[in-house]
């Protein structure tokens, strides 16, 4: 998809795509709604309510079962023969980024125009159900996410609610350096540099200073795979990682990491970070630890079958088919190790709006439809840090609600398919 067609692309769909008025939702007085569906999932216990019903009130749900209360005047929805659920959750997104050569993207394109490009994406998500996200470095656009972010939370745009991380950090010539251009352009990195613990202290304080929830630290690449056997470069020392944790820890704050395998995994998890995304390969005592700590790990098949299937040429295609093939196996070998999952996608290289296939993946690789909801909404909010706020359908969480066709607990691809949004007790989409 070339750079010039993607912004016209981005702005039909968002103005095509259905929708309530975001202004005057947002300037109506709270009511109360009541949905009503076939079915409920109470993503917590399993169980399927057989017909469900929520009333929210302002921004909270109040009430949920087969049959709430329905106050005088309070509108009422309904929404056949769909499935209620929470809002989904992807706890590995890129808004800044959209499909074609990630390098060139970032060059080619300014950071207002690429902040504008963000603002749809979030919007694409938001209509596919995602209503929280973890933006996981905008790949090289410092801090322009925390004006996303604090755009939609203060209702001048919709999209989902959001923890940001601004720029990443990578050391010099690292994963997300522009080590493949002319070193006489100074073509930029995509993440932020920090070479030592003196620069990842400073890096982190300044990230926090610009709005950042959490910090995304590059820990692995690159991967290559010889003989059949993957493995990758770390990037920070377990001392190095440690000293991040505990400066971001210092803020009430946390570290994720890119790592795709050993030993930047056991380094990671040894260091205390709050996820390891991608986690293509876990050695054993990594995963003790994982379990212990309980430090989840984001797979994102999504992005590597893309990848796979759209290459940019025919060795980087067998590559990335060789990266999902020895991860699949991984996968499982982490499930059955009791390793705490959480769902994220990498979207933004591939189409946002489209990253509900994450979850058909992993159960397509050895979860149940359930274990991978579970995954998803009530790990996820852990992992975001709204538990208790968000990822359930119950009484006092925030009115996060879509509808989806027929029983994601039986086919997880309905997940593609939603066809009703409500965000904070906001319709977006009906």
């Amino acid at each position: 998809m070339k750079n010039t067609n993607f912004l016209p692309a981005l702005a039909v769909f968002f103005l095509a795509c259905p929708f309530v008025s975001f202004a005057q939702s947002q300037t109506e007085p709270a009511h109360s709604i009541v949905l009503h569906a076939a079915r409920l999932l109470d993503v917590g216990s399993g169980r399927t309510l057989k017909p469900g019903e929520v009333l929210v009130q302002g921004e909270r749900i109040v009430e949920v079962g087969t049959k709430v209360a329905h106050p005088a005047g309070a509108e009422t929805i309904d929404l056949g023969d769909t499935t209620l659920l929470p809002g989904l959750i992807d706890a590995h997104v890129h808004l800044f980024l959209h499909p074609g050569a990630e390098d060139l993207q970032t060059v080619e394109e300014s950071v207002p125009q690429r902040t504008i490009l963000a603002v749809l994406a979030a919007r694409a998500d938001l209509m596919a159900g995602f209503t929280a996200e973890r933006d996981m470095g905008t790949e090289g656009a410092g801090s322009a996410d925390t004006a996303v972010r604090n755009a939609i939370d203060q209702g001048l745009v919709p999209g989902p609610r959001l923890r940001i991380s601004g720029n990443a950090v990578d050391i010099l010539g690292g994963h997300e350096d522009a080590n493949r251009f002319n070193p006489a352009q100074h073509v930029l990195s995509n993440a932020t540099y920090a070479n030592n613990i003196a620069e990842l202290v400073s890096v982190i304080r300044e990230q926090f200073k610009e709005g950042a929830d959490f910090i995304k630290i590059y820990e692995t690449g690159p991967d290559t795979i010889r003989d059949g056997r993957f493995s990758t470069i770390f990037q920070y020392t377990e001392a190095e990682l440690k000293a991040a944790v505990e400066e971001a820890a210092r803020s009430g704050k946390q570290v994720a990491v890119h790592a795709t395998g050993e030993p930047g995994t056991l380094y990671a998890a040894r260091a205390g970070v709050v996820s390891i995304d991608h986690a293509n390969q876990l050695g054993d005592e990594t995963m003790r630890i994982m379990r212990e700590k309980q430090i989840f790990a984001v797979p994102t098949f999504t992005i590597f079958e893309y990848f796979a299937e759209h290459p940019t040429s025919p060795e980087q295609g067998a590559h990335d088919r060789q990266m999902l093939d020895l991860h699949i196996p991984e996968f499982r070998k982490q499930l059955a190790a009791g390793v705490p999952m959480a769902v994220g996608s990498d979207v933004g290289p591939f189409p946002h709006g489209t990253q509900a296939r994450e979850l058909e993946l992993m159960v397509k690789y050895g979860m149940t439809p359930l274990a991978a909801m579970q995954a998803d909404l009530l790990n996820g909010a852990k992992l975001l840090g709204w538990q208790g706020q968000i990822g359930e359908l119950r009484a006092g969480y925030l009115a996060d609600v879509i509808a989806v066709p027929g029983d994601p607990t039986q086919d997880i691809s309905v997940l593609k398919k939603v066809s009703f949004v409500m965000k904070a007790g906001v319709v977006y989409r009906k």
